[in-house]
């Protein structure tokens, strides 16, 4: 590829007529605006959702089911190693942290796997996002990324419907720009419901996504039926930390998944530009 057509390319999937930033630059960005390093999400939070998924709650799962027993201090250790949380079980409340040298390495190892469908030719790619306030900015550069390199994005199931746990009226599943989220009467919606992804799965039939970007129950699902899955999660969301750990998710990048929305540019110039030079 010309430099010249690869600054094209990643001018079009940011937004961003810039140099991409740095490593160091990156991790300074990422440390300052709490994306990683001192998270708000607290330590008590934390460890809460980790008891929660050692207890097989449905809302922690995220579609997903886990092959090994993963008590709470199998899922700290793992949290520990895959998202840099404190390893002490001791440390019971406070701050906790994401490592952002974890954050940036994910990141990478992202770029390559979505590079490598990518070189596969003509792929269906599938976007989905429970996050529409935070990594909706980054789902949607990437579909801008993927389109421009010859993969089909799919809209599967939209318009679909259903009632929910939690909410009296019906929900449904609607994309912008090719990336698919739960619609609530116009409004897009946070959620870690496993069942749209599903309804998906079930109308895919012999037009299986060659790849699913997503986070939360979206990518849960996916990874649990066996489609190349990559996604984000905070620090209080283990299960698809425990998915890549089994094999079911082939990368999970940790980062503080709520913060305001510019603040991953960064993030998102370096991950595209890691696609660029790896095709």
């Amino acid at each position: 590829m010309s430099d010249e057509r690869g600054q094209r390319l990643s001018v079009l999937a940011t937004g961003q007529a810039v140099p991409p930033p740095t490593v160091d630059d990156l991790r300074e960005h990422l440390v300052r605006t709490r994306i990683a390093g001192e998270v708000a999400t607290s330590r008590e939070n934390n460890l809460d959702h980790y008891r929660s998924l050692a207890n097989r709650d449905p809302h922690h799962m995220f579609g997903l089911t886990p092959d090994g027993r993963w008590s709470y201090r199998d899922v700290l250790e793992l949290m520990a190693k895959s998202a840099g949380v404190v390893a002490d079980p001791g440390h019971r409340e406070g701050q906790d942290t994401i490592d952002p040298d974890r954050t940036i390495e994910a990141t990478e190892r992202m770029g390559d796997t979505i590079a490598s469908v990518l070189r596969g030719g003509s792929p269906r790619i599938l976007i989905a996002t429970g996050h529409p306030t935070g990594l909706l900015t980054v789902h949607m550069a990437l579909a801008r990324l993927v389109r421009e390199r010859g993969a089909t994005l799919m809209s599967t199931a939209e318009g679909w419907s259903y009632w929910g746990n939690g909410f009296g009226r019906k929900r449904k599943i609607r994309y912008m720009d090719d990336v698919a989220m739960l619609d609530d009467r116009g409004a897009f919606v946070h959620t870690h419901d496993p069942a749209p992804m599903r309804a998906m799965i079930a109308e895919f039939g012999d037009e299986r996504p060659d790849l699913v970007i997503a986070d939360h129950g979206w990518a849960g699902a996916a990874g649990e039926a066996g489609i190349l899955t990559v996604g984000f999660a905070d620090s209080n969301d283990p299960a698809l930390f425990v998915g890549e750990a089994e094999g079911k998710i082939a990368v999970t990048v940790p980062l503080d998944d709520n913060v305001l929305p510019r603040y991953y540019e960064p993030l998102t110039h370096h991950l595209v530009e890691r696609v660029l030079r790896a095709l």
